[in-house]
């Protein structure tokens, strides 16, 4: 009984340090010192993350770290291969029967380092070398000054204090080292004196508890001064909505859409909102809500609703975008970082996701065949679908209504990568931040303006 005693006492021991209680700080199986291309690496023994720093313009693509175990452990890391470090990278260290897992996390430093006007800051994306930032309503972009703090052996042209017209994207070059790149600059501001109104299920504002939605109006009150918050509760009951320009449904909360939603009295409120002028933006699984408004004919809403919810989700090494070839000067496009024409990409390849999709399958299921099909039978535009489909045949992940007149007052955008919050994953690991939230915040922005002018 002892010795049985013995070996619980120290299984349980293993499982408080590694599983309970986190890595065991002096472990055999640690990894003493990390580096990549000579620039040394923090590890925290407690997390097993390693962070490194490399100076602006490093290659980190493919590059052989150098790391220092305790003594008697091996890593399965293989130090003779070229590692693409882009994205985390994550290896495993053994010693006798102990191990640790570890992350590398490897940043390269932005030549810019803000970029700011009228003290208000911007986004900088070195992958899509892109400056977006949102001034506040009826600013004059005709003559602004940047203030730019840039990088260590960084020079960049035009210089910080300029005055600039940024009525128009603006090209920065920058340059180091004897090599110079473009970074273009996108300023906007909301249309002035509009009215957006955030609907939801919650009675107030403050009461949102799912974190996209939550992220997404934190957004929306943020940069338009006359953003709003308004219940379907409240429409219920007969909310005046004569003063509101646009509304803003994002539904992330479950993949069918709430019972008050569908009651008479607020698809009767909301389609007369429609029908005097007012316009809607419908998002994630809110897509769905044009069958119920007669947005679209009976049946013909979105045909392929699905995702995930906590603590499911996963991580794909992928970037998630859309193509949308032919439509490349459409107002609600313009200023987006793409990979090609036609493209951009709005969630990072390594971001923790739970695929909220509410979109139209075309090629085998509701007899729509391609996107002229498809466009024949709901009176919809679409605008955009996934990356690969440059002929937009495939599937419908952005799409306007109606497509024969000239006030088009609906707005879709239904796809996964349009994902405002990236949850833990189940182990209660936080995600990466998405490089490409500045395009679905350009996005949504655009959309609303354009909607608000139509």
């Amino acid at each position: 009984m002892a010795a049985v005693l013995a070996i619980v006492l120290v299984i349980t021991a293993c499982e408080n340090s590694f599983e309970n209680g986190g890595f065991d700080i002096n472990s055999p199986s640690n990894v003493t010192a990390f580096k990549i291309n000579g620039v040394a690496g923090t590890i925290d023994q407690v997390t097993g993350k390693i962070s490194v720093t490399m100076p602006y313009g490093s290659d980190i693509t493919a590059v052989k770290p150098e790391i220092v175990l305790a003594e008697g452990a091996t890593s399965n890391l293989d130090l003779n291969t070229p590692v693409n470090f882009t994205n985390p990278v994550k290896f495993r260290v053994v010693n006798g029967n102990l191990y640790k897992d570890y992350t590398v996390t490897a940043v390269v430093l932005s030549p810019i380092k803000s970029f700011t006007i009228n003290g208000v800051g911007a986004t900088v994306n070195d992958a899509s070398k892109t400056i977006t930032m949102t001034l506040p309503e009826n600013t004059n972009l005709k003559a602004l000054q940047p203030v730019i703090e840039l990088t260590e052996g960084v020079s960049i042209s035009p210089v910080s204090g300029t005055t600039i017209d940024f009525t128009n994207a603006v090209t920065f070059i920058i340059t180091s080292n004897g090599k110079s790149v473009t970074y273009t600059a996108n300023v906007g501001v909301p249309v002035a004196g509009l009215v957006v109104a955030f609907v939801g299920t919650a009675v107030t504002r403050s009461a949102i508890t799912n974190m996209d939605e939550v992220t997404a109006s934190n957004w929306l009150f943020d940069n338009f001064p006359g953003a709003k918050y308004i219940s379907f509760e409240s429409i219920l009951n007969g909310a005046d909505l004569s003063e509101i320009n646009v509304i803003w449904w994002h539904f992330d909360s479950a993949a069918n859409l709430p019972a008050v939603a569908y009651n008479p009295a607020v698809t009767t409120a909301l389609k007369n909102f429609r029908s005097n002028g007012g316009n809607l933006l419908l998002t994630s699984f809110a897509s769905q809500y044009v069958d119920a408004l007669g947005i679209v004919p009976s049946g013909k809403g979105p045909n392929n609703v699905f995702g995930d919810f906590p603590p499911n989700g996963f991580v794909d090494a992928n970037s998630w975008g859309m193509s949308f070839k032919g439509h490349e000067s459409h107002p609600i496009f313009q200023g987006l970082s793409t990979f090609e024409s036609g493209k951009a990409n709005l969630l990072q390849g390594g971001t923790f996701r739970l695929n909220h999709t509410a979109w139209w399958f075309l090629p085998e299921w509701g007899g729509y065949g391609n996107g002229e099909g498809w466009r024949n039978q709901t009176g919809g535009t679409n605008l955009a679908s996934e990356a690969w489909d440059d002929s937009l045949d495939g599937r419908v992940t952005i799409a306007e209504f109606p497509n024969t007149a000239t006030n088009k007052n609906v707005i879709v955008i239904s796809m996964g990568a349009y994902d405002w919050y990236n949850e833990a994953n189940s182990s209660g690991v936080p995600s990466q931040s998405n490089e490409f939230i500045t395009n679905i915040k350009l996005l949504t922005q655009n959309s609303i303006n354009y909607l608000a002018k139509k």
